[in-house]
């Protein structure tokens, strides 16, 4: 008894001893926790200094060095003053870009950066949430804050748009300054240079101070006209007088990859020169000293259409002199980009103009700024002979059949499109009908049409919108100051030229969801859209010739050629949500092999859409994607529905007005 007490007292104590480490090793960190605070945010530092409207101390002196155009390195010096007593300088790379209307400022181009004060090097500290600021210290007494850096242009395509090859060199300028902090961009002077390579030539709206074998110094000026202010240089170059009358100086500056891409017509110098006097018909007016067209026609350098206020650069392929009679689908960009210089540069949105590049610009009336200014781009390339009526009406037409089949408009009106800049800063995106990215260009334009055929009716055709222009655009004549408006201002002088409910126009059309298609225009103008098996011959010829195949009114996809491909040929570039192809399984960038066994080319598979019409079987397409060929099988049955415009008899012929030259004389500026 005595020997088994002491094991169950021994038991009971090892128990006892194992419970008490058991609850000790439980309760011990419930006794010892503290209770853990939830994060915080740390404290943003102080914001950038916001621009003020005041004279800077002095000018800015500004030097670039084009002349590697190897390596394609810009190298840019500064020296930039000091206001007394200044502690800081904060310089801004430009990043809020006009025309762009996005911040795409491609800060991350830049290397080599040093920063100096009166001569001393002094290191830089980047903002730490402004990555387009840069902090220098300076010490008292400073003066002079220098700065040097290079601007590193892509080699490659996939790091950026090619700049500088061999022959060409597009120099923009915001991508070369560095600015302070503090002001308006209008109030910083600056007195710019540039060395280019031995031999080339230039053209910008910048007027010349001086030369001195390849380097070129400018007059001063201000910051935001250098900016607005772009520069070509080449070894090919032809320049061109296009003014319609002694005060309205305006000419065309072409740069090629070759001397005989430069060769121009007389045909076609009168159609450019129609161009210009046509927008002078249109607007009676005029903002700038003198017009630069800065043209490229290069394979080799990336095209560009970019507004400025006194000139524009504008990208075409080489052939565009050269083949003129198979280049009228692109043919609209000059006279789109000239007419920016009355809608966008001049007169601008309130909350799209920004007193310098690093404030947020708003871009809610990029319909008018964009949309009106595509509408008049293609009205006055018509007018000026540039086009044909029936080419510019067949565009037409396929823009609104683009619409008719385009998903994203159940979602998304056409205002929200005017964010996209900012949303994605022009990266392509995978399903252009759904996502509708910048629809306010094409849609814009038909909101327009449906404007100026409105005003006729209105009017009995005693007015249009080029009335509208007039007052709108046209004011102060010869001012070079932007002269900002609001959608009130739009409304109101548009009262002025047809009373109407302007207001409710716009809000269903742009402000409210709109699944139609506005079509309007058409049936105003005396035309209705319609389809038909028939293609527009001189449109075909065109895709053809470029290598890309548009079946999105049918199968609901287009195919590019091997140039615009990422890496194969035939490359399906697009397709239309919820259409055949979309249900069938076909996405963007496949490679499409074979149409019913046989090799694919357009013409093949344009014909097997015509036959299964008539024999009801499904076309069979073979695809490539990732290595892996699929065959699918789409049951289509209905043609190749090619959108075009009809005359309805019995009604005004109003489109076909607004198409014919203008009738007004020139206005004497």
């Amino acid at each position: 008894m005595h020997i088994g007490r002491r094991h169950f007292i021994l038991n009971c104590m090892i128990r006892s001893a194992s419970l008490l480490l058991l609850v000790t090793t439980v309760a011990a960190p419930c006794a010892m926790a503290q209770k853990q605070p939830q994060p915080q945010p740390v404290p943003l530092p102080l914001p950038i200094i916001a621009p003020a409207d005041k004279p800077y101390v002095g000018p800015i002196t500004l030097s670039v060095d084009l002349s590697n155009n190897v390596d394609r390195v810009e190298r840019v010096h500064e020296e930039i003053p000091v206001e007394p007593g200044a502690k800081e300088m904060i310089l801004l790379y430009p990043q809020w870009i006009p025309g762009e209307h996005a911040p795409t400022g491609p800060i991350s181009t830049l290397a080599g950066i040093v920063t100096t004060v009166d001569g001393q090097r002094v290191q830089w500290k980047r903002d730490p949430v402004s990555v387009f600021a840069f902090h220098v210290a300076l010490p008292a007494g400073a003066r002079t804050v220098g700065v040097d850096f290079d601007h590193l242009s892509a080699i490659k395509p996939s790091a950026g748009r090619i700049e500088i090859s061999d022959a060409i060199a597009d120099l923009e300028w915001n991508e070369v300054v560095m600015y302070p902090a503090g002001y308006f961009s209008r109030d910083l002077p600056v007195d710019a240079s540039l060395k280019l390579p031995s031999g080339w030539k230039y053209a910008t709206a910048l007027e010349t101070s001086s030369h001195d074998g390849d380097t070129i110094k400018f007059e001063r000026t201000p910051l935001n006209t250098l900016v607005d202010s772009p520069l070509y240089a080449g070894t090919h170059y032809e320049r061109l007088d296009l003014s319609p009358s002694p005060t309205d100086i305006v000419h065309l500056n072409i740069f090629a990859d070759s001397e005989a891409d430069l060769k121009m017509t007389p045909e076609e110098m009168e159609e450019h020169k129609n161009l210009v006097s046509e927008a002078d018909k249109l607007y009676g007016s005029h903002h700038y000293k003198h017009y630069d067209f800065l043209l490229l026609l290069s394979n080799k350098v990336g095209g560009v259409g970019l507004e400025h206020h006194q000139s524009s650069e504008d990208g075409q392929p080489t052939n565009y002199l050269t083949d003129w009679q198979n280049g009228a689908l692109r043919r609209d960009l000059l006279g789109h980009e000239y007419t920016h210089s009355w809608d966008g540069k001049f007169r601008r949105p309130a909350d799209l103009w920004t007193p310098n590049f690093n404030v947020p610009m708003r871009d809610e009336l990029l319909w008018v700024y964009e949309g009106m200014t595509q509408y008049w781009g293609n009205i006055l390339t018509a007018r000026a002979g540039m086009r044909t009526p029936e080419q510019t009406r067949d565009i037409l037409a396929r823009t609104a059949a683009g619409f008719a089949d385009s998903d994203g408009r159940k979602w998304r009106p056409l205002v929200d499109t005017t964010n996209e800049e900012t949303i994605s800063n022009r990266r392509p995106v995978s399903w252009v009908s759904y996502q509708r990215p910048e629809d306010y260009y094409t849609e814009g334009m038909l909101i327009w049409l449906d404007a100026d055929t409105k005003i006729r009716e209105l009017t009995n055709d005693q007015k249009s919108l080029d009335d509208f222009c007039k007052k709108f655009l046209g004011v102060y004549n010869g001012s070079f100051i932007t002269d900002q408006y609001t959608l009130s201002d739009v409304v109101r002088d548009l009262n002025e030229v047809a009373p109407y409910d302007w207001n409710t126009f716009f809000q269903t059309r742009v402000y409210d969801l709109h699944p139609e298609v506005p079509m309007n225009g058409f049936t105003q103008g005396g035309y209705k859209l319609v389809y038909s098996d028939k293609p527009a011959e001189w449109m075909i010829k065109e895709m053809e010739k470029a290598g890309y195949g548009d079946f999105s009114t049918s199968l609901g996809f287009s195919v590019g050629s091997p140039r615009g491909s990422e890496g194969g040929k035939n490359v399906v570039t697009n397709v239309w949500w919820d259409s055949v192809a979309f249900k069938a399984g076909i996405t963007p960038n496949m490679e499409l092999v074979s149409v019913n066994g046989q090799a694919y080319t357009s013409k093949l598979l344009t014909d097997a859409v015509l036959d299964a019409e008539k024999t009801k079987k499904p076309i069979k397409l073979q695809l490539l994607s990732d290595k892996t060929y699929t065959t699918l099988e789409l049951p289509y049955y209905e043609g190749m529905r090619y959108p075009s415009l009809e005359r309805v008899t019995g009604t005004p012929d109003r489109l076909d007005e607004i198409l014919q030259p203008s009738k007004s004389p020139l206005p004497s500026m």
